[in-house]
C-alpha cells in the first residue's frame, strides 16, 4: 500500500492584531540602542552616542520581518546622526505587515555626552487600522508649545466640568490640576525644559507657588512623567521639539492621559514659511494626544539610558551584568508593562547595521 505524506494546510497568516505578536522586537531594538551607546555616556560626544544607537536600532530593525517606513525621524534638527524620515526599516518580504513608525534613538543626546538624567531610547509604531489616514502625524514646525498631564486631570474635569487649555492662564490651569489629584497649588510639581524662553513662565509658576523641576534635554519622558501615578510630577508645559511632541503622545495616549500641542514658529521667517506650504489655520490649532497619534493600532516602547522621570536608565554590574528597564505599551489595551531585563555580557550580543555582524556589547 502506497502512503502519501500531506502537509498541513497552513491557515493564512491574520495580522488583525500584528502588535501583540512583534511588540517585542521594538522593545529589543530600543534595549539594542541603549546598551550600545552607553560607553559613550559622560564623554561628550553626542553625536558618536547617536550613531551607536543608529547602528544598534537599525540592526534590530534588519531581523524583524515587518514593512516599516519611518514617519518621523530624527537627525535632522541638530545635523546628528540619525534614522530619517522615509526610511525603510524591516526585511520586507513580500507579505509582512506594514508599519509606520515614529523613532528617536537617543532622546536626550546631550545628556547622554554630560553624563547627566533623562535619556531614553523609544519608538512608536502604528500598523493600519479602518478610518485612520494618518497615524502619527508629522508636524512641520521645528517646534510646538505643550501641555500634558495625566489621567486624575481627566477624570477630575469629565466629573466637575472644568477645561484646562494650553491658552489658559497659569494660575487657572494650576488651580484645576491641583483640585483634580487632590493638592495644594504649593505642591504642584511642573516639569519643563530649562530655557531661556521659558523666563516667564516660570516666573509664573512659581508666583503662584508651585515648584518647576527642570530638565536639560529629552522631553519625551519628561511629558509623559504627569501620567505616571508615581512620578512626582503633576504637569508639563513649555516648549519642544516637534517630532517629540508625537512620541510623547503616542506614550501618553496609552497611559490614559492627554497633552495639548501648538506649533510654535521660532521666527518671521518660520512662521511665513508655514503660511507658504499652506499651514496658515493650523497655526492656531491645538493639537490632541489623539490628533498627533490617532487610533488604537499603536505601540509606544522605550528603555532608559540614563535615569528619568519614566524609566531607569542601563545600570551595569562589573564586566559581567547589565539591566535594562524598559516600559512597552499599547493604546489598544491600554497594557503598561515595565520589563526589567538581564544581560549577560559574556553572551550578548547585538546585530550592528554597518558591518551586518553580530557584536559583543
Amino acid at each position: 500500500m502506497k502512503i502519501t505524506f500531506r502537509m498541513p494546510r497552513l491557515p493564512k497568516q491574520n495580522y488583525r492584531d500584528i502588535e501583540r505578536i512583534i511588540q517585542f522586537d521594538f522593545v529589543r531594538a530600543t534595549e539594542a540602542a541603549a546598551l550600545n551607546s552607553l560607553r559613550w555616556l559622560g564623554r561628550g560626544e553626542k553625536e558618536k552616542a547617536d550613531e551607536a544607537a543608529c547602528d544598534a536600532m537599525r540592526g534590530m530593525f534588519d531581523l524583524m520581518n515587518i514593512c516599516g517606513e519611518v514617519v518621523i525621524g530624527e537627525g535632522i534638527k541638530d545635523d546628528a546622526p540619525g534614522i530619517f524620515k522615509g526610511e525603510q526599516l524591516g526585511t520586507w518580504i513580500p507579505g509582512s505587515p506594514p508599519f509606520h513608525i515614529a523613532i528617536d534613538p537617543i532622546d536626550g543626546t546631550t545628556n547622554i555626552s554630560k553624563g547627566a538624567p533623562n535619556s531614553i531610547s523609544c519608538i512608536a509604531a502604528a500598523s493600519p487600522e479602518a478610518g485612520v489616514t494618518v497615524a502619527l502625524r508629522d508636524i512641520p514646525s521645528f517646534y510646538m508649545s505643550k501641555l500634558a498631564y495625566g489621567p486624575r486631570v481627566i477624570q477630575y474635569m469629565q466629573k466637575r466640568g472644568d477645561t484646562l487649555h494650553i491658552d489658559a492662564p497659569i494660575p487657572e490651569t494650576l488651580g484645576i490640576v491641583a483640585r483634580a489629584v487632590d493638592k495644594r497649588v504649593q505642591d504642584i510639581v511642573v516639569m519643563m525644559l530649562d530655557r531661556p524662553r521659558h523666563k516667564e513662565i516660570v516666573e509664573q509658576i512659581r508666583g503662584c507657588g508651585a515648584s518647576v523641576r527642570m530638565i536639560g534635554d529629552g522631553d519625551i519622558a519628561a511629558a509623559m512623567a504627569p501620567a505616571l501615578p508615581d512620578s512626582g510630577i503633576d504637569l508639563y508645559m513649555g516648549i519642544g521639539g516637534s517630532p517629540e511632541a508625537v512620541l510623547a503622545a503616542a506614550g501618553i495616549k496609552c497611559l490614559g492621559g492627554e497633552m495639548q500641542c501648538k506649533m510654535w514658529p521660532r521666527d518671521e521667517k518660520e512662521r511665513q514659511k508655514l503660511v507658504d506650504e499652506g499651514y496658515e489655520k493650523d497655526l492656531n490649532r491645538v493639537f490632541s494626544a489623539d490628533d498627533l497619534a490617532n487610533g488604537k493600532n499603536i505601540i509606544f516602547c522605550a528603555t532608559g539610558i540614563s535615569d528619568s522621570a519614566l524609566l531607569q536608565g542601563v545600570k551595569t554590574k562589573g564586566a559581567a551584568t547589565a539591566v535594562t528597564h524598559s516600559i512597552l505599551m499599547r493604546a489598544k489595551s491600554k497594557t503598561v508593562r515595565f520589563i526589567r531585563a538581564q544581560h549577560n555580557l559574556q553572551n550578548k550580543t547585538i546585530r550592528l547595521r554597518s558591518d551586518n555582524r553580530e557584536h559583543l556589547i
